[in-house]
């Protein structure tokens, strides 16, 4: 039987989506498991996708992961060639503007329009509030005139910022950097005015019932995607040093920075 693997978190543009399949293939036949790379574009909704019985290589982010009653089995996460943390599974939440705006820092976009992406992303979302927690504790009263969304996908917070539906949107880092990579005009469209705090990047998953020694053999090629001669191309234009394991414990951040937004009565960024 055949196991589905997708990259749809991080198949941000064509590029991308083509360099994710040779990955999976090339993983395929490294860890000897049989992989159905799988298409599975906007608007499909990702829930959907996770609850599959069949997963072994998928992408999700750690806040839908830690608050799903069916936990999926981690397999590995991706170390960014740019991580914020040099090495480390880890990413932040870009506060993007258009660069022919006027705003020169987040504060100034406040009684704008927020955009985000969807309510159980992290770097759309949860990390978004958590950012704008301080100062919706300083002025006591939203921030925004209104927040916009779900625009679901990094590529639809982008679109929502040039044709100025937005006036600032959050970005994973990591999605940023494969949308940079392969366009280069876009540097010129788009500013950064913020960062949040890191977070542990999204990993790829495996179903509840995917059995152990699969795992076992997709992390031990995983492994060898940094120093793989075979893979020199495809760590380039994935923006990537290399794979690593990761625990359950180390997503707890996302429910403790859910947590602390709720207490503060502030349960929605805006």
């Amino acid at each position: 039987m055949s196991l589905v693997a997708n990259a749809r978190m991080y198949s941000v543009n064509p590029q991308a989506s083509a360099a994710w399949k040779e990955l999976f293939d090339w993983l395929a036949h490294a860890s000897g498991v049989k992989l159905d790379i799988v298409d599975y574009a906007f608007p499909l909704k990702l829930s959907d996708l996770w609850s599959r019985d069949d997963l072994a290589c998928v992408f999700m982010c750690g806040f839908p992961l830690m608050l799903s009653g069916r936990r999926p089995k981690l397999v590995a996460a991706p170390i960014p060639a740019s991580a914020p943390l040099a090495g480390r599974p880890v990413y932040a939440t870009r506060l993007l503007v258009r660069s022919g705006s006027g705003f020169q820092c987040l504060e100034d976009t406040f009684g704008g329009r927020l955009g985000y992406t969807v309510h159980d992303s992290h770097s759309g979302y949860n990390a978004l509030r958590h950012h704008l927690l301080p100062y919706y504790r300083q002025r006591g009263e939203k921030l925004f005139g209104e927040s916009v969304g779900p625009l679901t996908t990094p590529r639809r917070v982008v679109d929502a910022l040039l044709d100025g539906s937005i006036d600032v949107g959050p970005l994973d880092s990591y999605a940023l950097d494969l949308m940079l990579r392969h366009d280069e005009t876009l540097r010129s469209q788009i500013r950064v005015v913020a960062s949040t705090d890191v977070a542990p990047i999204p990993a790829l998953v495996a179903a509840p019932s995917c059995p152990d020694e699969v795992i076992a053999k997709l992390q031990g090629a995983l492994d060898k995607v940094a120093d793989t001669a075979e893979c020199v191309s495809l760590r380039d234009r994935l923006c990537l040093s290399g794979f690593t394991k990761v625990a359950i414990c180390d997503y707890e951040l996302t429910l403790r920075w859910d947590a602390e937004a709720r207490l503060a009565g502030y349960p929605e960024p805006g």
